[in-house]
């Protein structure tokens, strides 16, 4: 079953993300950041490439596509919070990025 962060936990499973450019929300304990790409086919091959490990692991990013940009929100509805799964999550969409 998958648990919310601790407070022990969430500052070395978050502070690299934040230094990667990935913020908390305002509004809810979730993640947040939007990537930029040099094209519309760019950002979907990317958002292509996420939605197959995001249906591996059963972890699905909330998102949205304008043209070049995709602003992801990550948070694990489950524990109405953030989980390791979001880490995980967030660190491959950032690898993703420069495949």
């Amino acid at each position: 079953m998958t648990e919310k962060l601790s407070d022990e936990t969430r500052g070395p499973l978050l502070t690299p993300l934040f230094e990667a450019g990935w913020s908390l929300t305002d509004d809810r304990d979730a993640i947040a950041k939007t990537f930029v790409f040099d094209d519309f086919i760019a950002a979907f091959a990317w958002m292509t490439k996420v939605a197959f490990w995001a249906e591996k692991w059963n972890h699905h990013p909330e998102w949205r596509n304008v043209y070049k940009t995709v602003h992801v929100e990550l948070i694990t509805h489950d524990v109405d919070g953030l989980s390791a799964l979001d880490a995980k999550l967030a660190r491959k969409m950032d690898s993703l990025m420069e495949t």
